[in-house]
């Protein structure tokens, strides 16, 4: 019969999503070196073998871009978003201990572009090839009406596994134990609602190369867990530092016990005039400050810490005295 409507009409090509699903095989395939996953890609599940593990505890994360998502869209930084997107959860999964194993992704779209999905996709790939970890699958989804148009939806998901031996256990803190920051590439993609309002109220007061700077992906940090194995040292703790920066993220990790923190000022371009409209408390509160990463160690494990990844910094002890106080050095 005449004027019946098709699914394609009320805006979802499936057909379209079916072949991307071929397009993006040669970056999926990127993510499977040493690690592969037990069947094959674009199948309704994915399946891994953990018979390598002899004790396996699995972990998972779950994270997304934030508000950073909409300034790197309006620039279609997308390769940034798909990077940002993979190190927020594979992060948190190595604060574990844990080996980040398989990842998958949402992405909602008002209609389906293959070239901005592959890019994103891309991006995560670029990532997860780095940290060995699968692109185990995902859910692209054409939502007209519902998202809309040049916006895109982002969620990403972990799943790691860790020897039970192995698993970091915060609750051997003592103090006197010391703490190592490792720098971040920039603000990564936490305090960017706050970024936004800076921007929107002083328009042309940061410039090209400053805002650039400030966009640059969030920093993978398997480098530094991936060193620290190598070299035998076992964190008592460690931390992604994301949303709450420094205090909070460090806090939740400690029991009846606090640190005392000097870091360096940070360095990345325009931080000054970031800060300039900023309350000098909230800022340790929503940025990282220039640390994207601290690993809390026995003294005698410093020097090994310190050379983890690129190499780190003390930036402190841990104390009997609750909470968290952070200054920074010349301040």
């Amino acid at each position: 019969m005449a004027g019946k409507l098709t699914y394609q009409q009320a805006g979802v090509d499936t057909r379209k999503a079916a072949a991307l699903v071929g397009d993006i095989k040669a970056h999926v395939a990127r993510t499977q070196h040493s690690r592969k996953l037990m069947g094959a890609f674009g199948l309704f599940a994915a399946c891994y073998d953990l018979s390598d593990y002899r004790e396996p505890v699995i972990v998972t994360g779950c994270d997304g871009v934030g508000t950073k998502l909409e300034v790197l869209l309006k620039r279609d930084l997308l390769d940034i978003a798909g990077k940002d997107l993979v190190a927020m959860s594979v992060n948190d999964i190595l604060t574990t201990g844990g080996d980040p194993l398989l990842f998958l992704d949402y992405i909602g779209i008002a209609a389906l572009d293959e070239e901005k999905i592959t890019r994103l996709i891309a991006g995560m790939c670029d990532y997860l090839e780095a940290c060995n970890c699968i692109l185990a699958g995902g859910e692209t989804a054409e939502m007209p009406g519902i998202v809309p148009e040049n916006v895109i939806e982002l969620s990403g998901f972990c799943i790691g596994a860790a020897e039970k031996s192995m698993l970091i256990d915060p609750t051997t803190l003592a103090v006197g134990d010391v703490l190592v920051g490792y720098a971040s590439d920039s603000i990564h993609a936490n305090g960017w609602s706050l970024v936004r309002r800076v921007l929107d109220d002083f328009p042309g007061e940061v410039s090209e190369e400053e805002l650039t700077a400030w966009l640059k992906p969030t920093r993978l940090y398997h480098d530094v867990t991936s060193d620290l194995k190598k070299s035998g040292v076992r964190p008592k703790a460690m931390a992604h530092i994301t949303g709450g920066g420094l205090p909070e993220n460090l806090e939740r990790l400690f029991r009846g016990m606090g640190a005392e923190l000097e870091i360096p000022k940070w360095e990345m371009p325009g931080a000054d005039k970031l800060f300039r409209h900023v309350d000098a408390e909230d800022r340790f509160h929503t940025f990282n400050m220039g640390i994207g990463w601290v690993s809390i160690v026995d003294e005698a494990d410093v020097a090994a810490a310190l050379k983890a990844g690129p190499g780190g910094t003390v930036i402190g002890s841990m104390v009997s005295q609750e909470g968290v106080r952070v200054k920074v050095s010349g301040e």
